[in-house]
């Protein structure tokens, strides 16, 4: 009879101890997946980028020092993987979306640019895909959020210890300068 109880609790450990373990690597394994996803919406915004400052070209000529900032940003930022350095991604793609930004406020000036139907059908594409971004940005922040509570709390804490699951990802933030409030009343001077 005691060698029965033994059994059954030792067995509803393991089997209690193996859920655990598989729900920390399915939660592990689609953080990495919702990581790859951002890669691959920001691979179509690498792709958009030439073809915008190739536009831009012909009629922004004295814009040409921020389109090779954003040419040199676009080279580094897929030279950096998001799997090797995460933080360090975050950093380039920011500054990325801040040049972007810049561009897209520059080309205001340009009202021949602005009325060119390949410009206006390259603009809509490029916020398209960056709408994609926000999305896959927003997925990862869900895994990395799953993923952080499993590892802070137990029993799978003490399971995830066991193997070596951390809960070392950054979330995506908004940029400071995002966060601040706006004031209305300059735009109506």
């Amino acid at each position: 009879m005691e060698n029965i109880v033994i059994w059954s609790v030792s067995a509803v450990v393991a089997i209690g101890f193996y859920a655990i373990y598989v729900s920390l690597i399915k939660k592990k394994n689609r953080l990495k997946e919702s990581a790859s996803g951002i890669d691959v919406q920001l691979q179509k915004r690498y792709d958009l980028i030439p073809n915008l400052l190739t536009l831009a070209a012909q009629y922004m000529a004295h814009e040409k020092s921020l389109m090779e900032e954003i040419a040199q940003i676009r080279t580094e930022a897929m030279n950096c993987k998001f799997s090797d350095n995460p933080a360090k991604k975050m950093d380039i793609e920011k500054l990325l979306d801040g040049k972007m930004r810049e561009f897209k406020l520059s080309a205001e000036n340009y009202p021949d640019l602005k009325s060119n139907q390949t410009m206006l059908n390259a603009m809509e594409a490029m916020h398209d895909v960056e709408e994609h971004i926000a999305a896959a940005r927003r997925f990862y922040n869900s895994n990395v959020t799953e993923l952080k509570n499993a590892v802070e709390i137990f029993p799978s804490s003490f399971v995830a210890m066991l193997i070596g699951i951390q809960d070392d990802m950054p979330f995506y933030e908004a940029e400071n300068n995002a966060k601040e409030s706006i004031n209305a009343a300059r735009f109506f001077k």
